[in-house]
């Protein structure tokens, strides 16, 4: 780990050639590392969020998270933004790739890049990080407990998307899946549908299912933390990101 970082909120081009916020830290020292991407959950471009940026930064990594709401709500709390942006059914799939795809870029165009990146989400970031993953050039992907990859929103959930399991075929990178045994969105038959398509296209990945747990184990400010599968799904991030952007 590194002691000195310098995080910040930035503007970035994103999809359509429009400019939105993000949030931007990087180790100080200045040797050449990989980059993240980190795609927030439903809740929004939230403290947590840009907590788990800063913790990527001082692994060493290079790491975004590109305000997803900016457009709905520009300068809104979180709660409000997220507000505005359940009420359109979510972030529509083609403006998420355009607004990860100008997240990578500017990762990359930063002195210290080594032009490796990885996308990594939690909720429907994770379906988000999947879903950057069959459609950008990257290096690694996690996606944490992702609803949505397989199956759809039941009635009356206001993320309004669909399965993107068609997509597998275009998985640009290795892919880690983190889920929880006891979780509904997705369900282990859903993460089990996945990994056996993963398996039919000859994809790398590899996934971890921690009994216990179920949606949200990461969230350490919410009822739903499991200490020991965080700890546990963290330890694989680190390696597997170790293995795939150094």
């Amino acid at each position: 780990m590194t002691d000195a970082m310098r995080a910040e909120t930035v503007a970035i081009t994103g999809a359509g050639g429009d400019e939105i916020e993000a949030y931007l830290a990087q180790p100080l020292d200045r040797s050449p590392v990989g980059g993240v991407v980190v795609i927030h959950h439903m809740p929004g471009y939230d403290e947590p969020t840009l907590e788990i940026t800063r913790k990527l930064a001082a692994h060493g990594y290079l790491a975004i998270c590109p305000n997803l709401y900016w457009r709905e709500a520009p300068g809104a709390r979180p709660d409000d933004a997220a507000a505005a942006a359940r009420a359109r059914g979510g972030v529509p799939d083609d403006r998420l790739v355009g607004d990860v795809g100008g997240s990578v870029a500017h990762l990359r165009s930063l002195a210290s890049s080594n032009g490796k990146v990885a996308t990594i989400g939690y909720c429907s970031g994770g379906r988000q990080s999947f879903l950057a993953a069959c459609s950008l050039p990257l290096d690694a992907a996690v996606d944490c407990y992702g609803a949505f990859v397989v199956g759809t929103p039941p009635e009356g959930m206001p993320l309004k998307v669909g399965p993107i399991k068609h997509l597998i075929k275009d998985l640009s990178c290795p892919l880690l899946g983190l889920f929880g045994a006891d979780d509904q969105y997705p369900t282990t038959d859903q993460v089990a549908e996945l990994e056996q398509e993963l398996k039919d296209h000859g994809k790398t990945y590899e996934f971890h299912t921690y009994p216990g747990a179920g949606h949200a184990f990461f969230s350490v400010n919410r009822t739903a933390y499991r200490p020991e599968a965080a700890m546990d799904g963290w330890q694989q991030i680190w390696t597997w990101f170790g293995n795939h952007l150094s």
